[in-house]
């Protein structure tokens, strides 16, 4: 069997939605670089505290895009099979469930300020920035949800043009505002790391302005109305929970994770919480491409299996395996080369700088193992409807292994913050292992049933 597919339509399905899916997630990642730059140009207090802060975003966003993610998968396979009214069922599901996530993360942040940020770190003054700036970017929540959903809803059945347009909207405005508002340009108050709170809330109300109008107006595959998002179907609730639960609960464990790192970080020093703020945003602008493999295989893995064209699955997760190898190779050379550049539109210490450096040549070695594992796993595993496997895969590796043995290293043997760092990147190396076997295995793929089919899921075999 060749090692490389040799079918059009599978290299244009695929690089199309990677390629508008990772534009999209890098203006996305754009909208917190511009606000770690402007903010970091402030005050280096500003920079942890904002730092910090956009962990609990990243909680929120770990989780809606866990709703999103179940969401894709069921309705990816009812668009190959061109059920569209079970879609937009999914889509209501999705919708409940990611509002829910956004008031309980509001209601906590909101009414809790200073605790919430007190988790991270003891360095009062980064907790005094933190707290102005949760207070206020709180109210995005919401907005982020419902947006989120309505953009996986669009994904599944293979709309991601209006992402792009939506993140760059959102990008353009948050840089003019953030401009105006942290240093009181043109007349406009001096508001600091409060201005930057302010400027992204605006950004996200306008955001979900433009998706809605997008929604109503424009959209001519699934055609959603106000009154589908109150429509409720049992057999595919039942059908949501049993793939989106295991997703839900695996991206809340992995959110949760990451701020416990960023904790263990934050207690090592102020240096060590701006030089990872630094490493982890430039990571997260030149792996966009990886991620969005991820969500283009969903759509490509589930559309072909709810099409019925079972004989393709290896050809395609064979083909998959080695660009996801390409482009973590290529991920990791270009986020050596970017190193040293963008430090210089930071305001930081000698010592945040050589430690944001070394955080950076680490990220482009471990880069490699998490362009192959995670696509691998979240994007073919999960599409093929084994997503419990991520979860306990992802909770051995985290909570077994790598959070316990990176507390050992900080707060035991008190080794260096690199030393720390290697530690809790060490699992995406380690994954590989363990996603090779699984994914060459091909005993992933289980199916289920439309609401009016009463059959149990079963595993299907792949030829």
């Amino acid at each position: 069997m060749s090692l490389f597919v040799r079918e059009k339509p599978f290299y244009h399905s695929f690089f199309a939605l990677t390629i508008i899916i990772g534009l999209q997630n890098m203006i996305t990642f754009g909208v917190n670089l511009s606000d770690n730059f402007l903010v970091g140009g402030y005050s280096e207090s500003a920079l942890s505290g904002v730092a910090l802060a956009n962990q609990i975003q990243f909680v929120l966003q770990m989780l809606v895009m866990g709703v999103g993610e179940g969401l894709v998968i069921m309705a990816s396979r009812y668009w190959g099979a061109k059920d569209i009214p079970s879609i937009k069922k999914i889509a209501s599901i999705g919708m409940r469930l990611s509002i829910l996530v956004g008031l309980i993360i509001w209601a906590v942040v909101f009414f809790f300020p200073e605790g919430c940020m007190a988790l991270f770190t003891n360095d009062t003054s980064v907790i005094h920035e933190g707290t102005k700036y949760v207070q206020i970017i709180c109210f995005s929540y919401i907005f982020f949800a419902i947006t989120n959903i309505l953009l996986a809803t669009l994904r599944s059945v293979e709309t991601v043009k209006i992402g792009f347009i939506l993140s760059s909207s959102t990008l353009i405005i948050n840089i003019c505002l953030n401009y105006l508002l942290i240093y009181g340009h043109l007349g406009f108050p001096e508001l600091g790391i409060k201005g930057s709170a302010i400027a992204t809330l605006a950004a996200r109300i306008i955001e979900l302005v433009i998706i809605c109008l997008y929604v109503k107006r424009f959209d001519r595959k699934l055609m959603l109305k106000l009154h589908d998002f109150f429509k409720m179907e049992k057999e595919l609730l039942k059908q949501y929970i049993k793939i989106g639960s295991p997703i839900l609960m695996s991206n809340f464990i992995w959110g949760v994770a990451m701020a416990i790192q960023t904790a263990i970080l934050g207690h090592m020093g102020g240096t060590a919480i701006a030089a990872n703020s630094i490493a982890t945003t430039l990571f997260g602008i030149v792996t966009v491409g990886i991620y969005a493999s991820a969500n283009a295989t969903t759509v490509v893995i589930g559309k072909t299996i709810g099409k019925g064209d079972m004989d393709k699955i290896r050809a395609y997760a064979k083909t998959l395996q080695i660009l996801y190898l390409a482009f973590g190779l290529f991920t990791g050379l270009i986020l050596f080369i970017l190193k040293d550049f963008v430090l210089d539109f930071y305001s930081i210490t000698a010592e945040a700088r050589d430690l944001s450096l070394q955080f950076m040549i680490v990220l482009s070695i471990t880069v490699c193992g998490t362009a192959y594992q995670m696509p691998a796993l979240t994007g073919i595993v999960r599409a093929g409807g084994d997503t419990r496997f991520v979860l306990y895969n992802d909770s051995i590796f985290m909570w077994l292994i790598v959070l316990p043995a990176s507390s050992l290293c900080a707060f035991a043997l008190h080794l260096s913050p690199l030393m720390v760092f290697i530690c809790l990147k060490s699992d995406q190396i380690l994954k590989c292992f363990v996603a090779i076997v699984k994914v060459n295995r091909y005993r992933w793929i289980r199916t289920f049933q439309s609401p009016t089919d009463k059959k149990e899921d079963e595993v299907l075999p792949v030829s």
